[in-house]
């Protein structure tokens, strides 16, 4: 269970970080209750999973479903690069979340 809170607290911080691009110094209210929700959401998993999880490792997950989440997100929805040495780095960190999922 811990490990799908971590995965779904991933999920989440993607979603506030692609909310974060819209609410305009906090004056887009729509955007930025959507960035508050998710950023509690994604927290709050963060910190249930690491009950269970090793502090290190969990927030090791969680920061690499983020930041990988969020360059597909740049690359699918705003255009940002998508160059094989970006994706090979990218296909790169998956693996090592994958390698410390199977560390545990």
């Amino acid at each position: 269970m811990a490990w799908a809170a971590l995965v779904l607290g991933g999920l989440f911080e993607v979603g506030f970080t692609t909310a974060l691009r819209h609410v305009d110094g906090f004056r887009n209210w729509p955007w930025v209750l959507a960035f508050l929700i998710s950023v509690s959401l994604s927290m709050g998993l963060l910190e249930y999973a690491s009950r269970s999880i090793p502090l290190g490792t969990a927030y090791a997950v969680w920061v690499g479903i983020g930041a990988v989440g969020t360059v597909l997100v740049g690359i699918l929805a705003y255009n940002e690069a998508s160059s094989w040495p970006r994706l090979l780095l990218i296909a790169a960190l998956v693996g090592c979340i994958v390698g410390l999922k199977l560390l545990r």
